[in-house]
């Protein structure tokens, strides 16, 4: 069990389809941790006077992370089982690669494809019908994706950026070796509640894993805080 190397991963859980589970080929070597401070909360207004509180905010700090990480065919038809290393002998890491970019498209909300739907619209516009409820294209969403980072740190996200380096192609042109650069923004239980209806699943499954972590790092700083105290206990001054 020592040797044991948890892998990072991404998985993506759409309306109707099965999970888009993307498990990281090599861990990122290096990964920045971002965090803005939350909005500041409107100044309170009465009749004579506008008051406001300069450490009063509206909801929970901004976070992100973003990373590199690198795919590459060779190895995984070296070490993956038959079915894996079949893929990868046929088509590279373009199915990898395919998995991070979908990630960026969202669908209608109502587990139907965004590119199915504005298809079948232009579809039924060139064909010359007028049913409203086909050509009209609904609202986009986002689907759900969860970033794990070990037992300890799973967190829903939005994929806000994705940058492929493709290096190397094999004889038919399929990328066999590449780097993929992800900025991911940590979704807030605000977000998901104004996203989500009460009865989705999905969306109390983002919003547990969200707290979840948050519990983990409050139980982690009370660590600290008992250690930081006898640490400079020595420290303070003498009461008189």
């Amino acid at each position: 069990m020592s040797g044991l190397v948890v892998k990072g991963a991404l998985v993506e859980y759409p309306q109707t389809r099965v999970p888009n589970v993307i498990i990281f080929q090599y861990n990122p070597e290096t990964m920045t941790h971002t965090w803005t401070q939350p909005e500041p909360a409107p100044a309170s207004k009465t009749a004579a006077t506008e008051t406001s509180n300069p450490l009063a905010v509206k909801g929970m700090p901004g976070e992100s992370f973003s990373f590199t990480i690198a795919m590459d065919a060779n190895d995984t038809i070296a070490d993956a089982t038959p079915p894996e290393a079949t893929l990868a002998r046929e088509s590279g890491i373009y199915s990898r690669l395919a998995a991070l970019e979908l990630l960026l498209y969202p669908s209608t909300g109502t587990g139907t494809s965004l590119t199915g739907t504005v298809s079948a619209a232009i579809a039924d516009s060139l064909s010359g019908k007028q049913s409203k409820a086909k050509s009209t294209v609904p609202q986009a969403v986002m689907p759900v994706t969860l970033f794990i980072w070990g037992s300890d740190r799973i967190v829903p996200v939005r994929v806000t950026g994705l940058t492929i380096t493709e290096k190397l192609y094999d004889s038919t042109l399929n990328p066999i070796h590449a780097e993929a650069q992800l900025t991911l923004r940590v979704l807030t239980p605000a977000e998901l509640a104004s996203a989500q209806s009460d009865n989705d699943a999905l969306g109390q499954l983002a919003e547990t894993a969200y707290l979840y972590t948050l519990g983990l790092r409050e139980q982690l700083a009370a660590k600290n805080r008992v250690n930081g105290s006898q640490s400079t206990i020595g420290t303070l001054p003498p009461e008189n």
